[in-house]
């Protein structure tokens, strides 16, 4: 039987993902260039028994699918940066409760309002450190209409398997451009849930360490009781100040994602024309498609260029970018923000080879030749 196909947005197809992946709440504000991703929304879940709900603000938004994961469902907020900002606390409450949950922030420029109807790539490190403490942190940054799709449903299964908000963040030229879409059929893309507890209700502690780094998740109005508080806490959920329970607490959560086993589930990279490279063009996002244009008009002039591409910028995939950077003479980093990731890559370079970024941050995206033009004079 044919798949279907259809031509959507980037916004589009980033709700149609999270409804594959079986997202069954939607807790939002408008803000552009998300918007469109809660009209889906707004749209589809009522006819699958899902609910959609828009808050007052963000801050609303963000603690709605907080609660809504607690009682059991898969829950999304869409935004942008300033909406993003606004939800920091909230995120580093789901952080330290371990509440799954799914953030698309469609990012512009900034800071504050900016420019909401252009593009830009500001929200990097707002991803990684935007609340405060010392949390682990999953981003995907998907770059066409299909990948928007593919990379909401990794999105929900990181969510819901190490029971963490995971954030997904894309521009606004790829949420609001159209692109052919292959929907894939139910059960050709993994879905993944949450671990249930195995344990009858009266032995179950919300985060009893026993069963893993990553512990079973119960659901409120099932069975189960427990305790959820954003303080420090023992494994019962309740509050504690021990320093020995409190320290390892915090160096659990950052272990379950930054250990070597699961940076190899979670780290996703495209790679091209690599191999025997003696540049290497680092973007992500909607930059990578002006790179890998960039990227073929080098090899024409007989300059070896080549792309990599972080499809997952956190956890940071420092590993493999050290390893370029001992291979190449330069590595150039193209951005639509004044310098971020380019320091996550001056950091695990270590001076290995030249390092150059271009930066735009007028509202237009960064162009093939502006790229072409660093790498001729880095080299």
């Amino acid at each position: 039987m044919a798949k279907k196909i259809a031509l959507l947005q980037g916004n589009e197809a980033c709700a149609q993902g999270a409804l594959y992946a079986g997202c069954n709440f939607f807790g939002g504000y408008p803000i552009t260039p998300s918007t469109e991703v809660a009209e889906v929304m707004a749209g589809e879940l009522p006819k699958i028994g899902g609910k959609f709900i828009q808050m007052e603000d963000e801050i609303g938004a963000m603690a709605s699918i907080i609660g809504a994961s607690l009682a059991g469902s898969k829950t999304l907020t869409a935004s942008s940066g300033p909406g993003i900002s606004l939800k920091q606390e909230l995120i580093g409450y789901a952080c330290i409760a371990e509440v799954p949950c799914v953030i698309i922030n469609v990012m512009r420029g900034g800071p504050s309002t900016g420019m909401p109807t252009g593009p830009g790539q500001s929200d990097v490190m707002q991803a990684r450190w935007g609340t405060h403490g010392d949390h682990a942190a999953i981003a995907l940054c998907p770059a066409s209409c299909q990948e928007i799709f593919t990379e909401t449903v990794r999105a929900f299964n990181l969510a819901e398997k190490y029971r963490m908000p995971v954030q997904v963040l894309y521009d606004e030229i790829v949420g609001h451009m159209r692109e052919r879409i292959v929907f894939p059929e139910p059960g050709e893309l993994e879905v993944i849930d949450r671990t249930a507890p195995s344990v009858p209700p009266e032995k179950y502690k919300p985060f009893d360490t026993s069963f893993g780094d990553v512990p079973p998740l119960a659901a409120y109005g099932s069975d189960y009781r427990f305790h959820v508080t954003g303080l420090n806490k023992a494994e019962d959920g309740f509050p504690t100040t021990k320093a020995e329970l409190v320290d390892a607490e915090e160096r659990r959560q950052i272990r379950k994602v930054e250990c070597p086993e699961a940076r190899a589930d979670i780290e996703s990279n495209e790679e091209y024309l690599i191999d025997d490279a003696e540049v290497v063009v680092l973007a992500y996002g909607s930059t990578s498609r002006s790179a890998r244009y960039a990227v073929n008009e080098l090899r024409e002039q007989g300059i070896k260029a080549g792309m990599f591409r972080p499809i997952t910028l956190w956890p940071f995939p420092e590993q493999r970018v050290a390893q370029i950077g001992e291979q190449v003479k330069a590595i150039v980093v193209p951005e639509m923000n004044l310098g971020q990731m380019i320091f996550e890559v001056e950091r695990v370079v270590k001076n290995s080879c030249k390092l150059a970024g271009v930066h735009r941050v007028d509202g237009d995206p960064l162009t093939p030749s502006q790229i072409i033009d660093q790498v001729k004079e880095v080299l």
